[in-house]
């Protein structure tokens, strides 16, 4: 039998491709592609007709030379090496490289994953400036229903920054656990059979405290996030998508729709379920770069940007199961804080979704994976070398 021409450009058939399997490798190179093909999304409306520049060269990037731990590498060896699906580069804000994995262009959307939440961080700022959104306010005052959870004494601030105290094991790998059955609220993973639906919002009600008081370290849960999005959706009168496009991708100029994965009350998964070029991601974080402005325009509010950069507990991170291997690192309004020289920040997601800003050399990297595994440290340190090289490049 002659393979079809998607066997041919994926070495699978797309019936292998299934709710069951799409994250894991080799399913993932085209699953991460077309998330809206497997999972419930909701439209995220760009304005139409916005032209999308010619593809910039890569070959000077791909050639270039970086040491990590002691070794001379290409960034091409690298790019292969993390599972690159794609890498834009802007440079001043103009795009200065773009690097395509075979069956990517232009208009592939793939998910952000937990990158994600560093968008709903974004616009939450957004919602702080129209003065319906104050980060000190209980949870609860946005989203009644969690008055009983462990979110019920719990401040917007605590969720924003990954300090609620929350018994949850974010254990990607454990099919049993609470993890698990939040994956599957959220339409990720199939139903088990027999087992109740059950939506986001009903499992987020139902988690409990941990041992400790909110306030205390860095504690990375995703159901924060979601939580967040449930207060963007109330705080605004919107649904999450709808907030999205009014106020981020339209003014921002994004070229292509957006979406992301909702459950089975439609619900938006703002924790981890976005899904957009890598061009827009990268457009996004020239946002940051240049404080929330837009051309003419303030996106989000300047004190905002300026917490979200530099503000956040450093005892708080010292103290979290991340500062292994980011140690000079912070966490503050869903983004990650390098703690280097230039002021670098970046939002990253599992399978090896980034998106790094470095501000003092006016340099943004977005980048998509499929790598194999979830999460892998020595990956995320090779990952945020490869940056670096690029941030220095001439």
């Amino acid at each position: 039998m002659i393979p079809s021409r998607f066997e041919h450009d994926y070495g699978f058939r797309r019936d292998s491709v299934r709710h069951d399997n799409w994250r894991d490798a080799p399913w993932n190179v085209w699953a991460f592609r077309h998330v809206h093909e497997i999972i419930p999304t909701a439209r995220i409306a760009a304005t139409p007709g916005l032209a999308e520049a010619p593809l910039a060269n890569a070959d000077a990037l791909t050639a270039h030379e970086f040491v990590v731990h002691g070794e001379r590498r290409t960034i091409a060896s690298a790019l292969g090496q993390t599972s690159t699906d794609a890498i834009a580069v802007m440079r001043g804000g103009r795009f200065v490289a773009d690097f395509h994995a075979p069956n990517f262009t232009l208009q592939s959307r793939h998910i952000l994953f937990s990158a994600s939440k560093s968008v709903a961080g974004l616009l939450a700022g957004m919602l702080y400036g129209d003065g319906l959104l104050d980060p000190n306010a209980p949870v609860a005052e946005y989203v009644p229903e969690l008055a009983r959870s462990a979110f019920g004494d719990a401040r917007v601030r605590h969720v924003l920054d990954m300090r609620t105290s929350l018994d949850f094991d974010e254990d990607y790998l454990n099919p049993n656990g609470i993890y698990a059955r939040y994956r599957r609220a959220g339409l990720l993973d199939p139903r088990r059979d027999g087992e109740p639906l059950e939506t986001v919002i009903e499992l987020l009600a139902c988690l409990s405290k941990g041992a400790g008081e909110h306030g205390g370290p860095f504690h990375y849960c995703s159901p924060n996030s979601d939580v967040l999005g449930l207060v963007i959706e109330r705080a605004s009168g919107q649904r999450y998508a709808d907030f999205a496009a009014t106020r981020l991708w339209q003014p921002l100029g994004l070229r292509q729709d957006g979406c992301v994965t909702v459950d089975i009350a439609g619900t938006a998964r703002s924790g981890g379920g976005l899904c957009m070029t890598v061009r827009d991601l990268a457009r996004i974080g020239e946002l940051v770069r240049l404080g929330g402005v837009a051309g003419d325009r303030r996106l989000i509010p300047a004190d905002w940007m300026t917490d979200t950069l530099t503000g956040g507990s450093a005892e708080a991170w010292r103290q979290g199961s991340f500062s292994s291997w980011l140690p000079d690192g912070k966490y503050r309004n869903k983004w990650y804080q390098v703690g280097n020289a230039s002021g670098a920040c970046f939002a990253i997601g599992i399978h090896g979704q980034w998106l790094y800003v470095d501000p003092l050399r006016e340099t943004v990297i977005a980048k998509f994976s499929s790598q194999p595994d979830p999460t892998n440290e020595a990956v995320k340190l090779l990952n945020l070398a490869l940056f670096e090289a690029i941030a220095t490049m001439p």
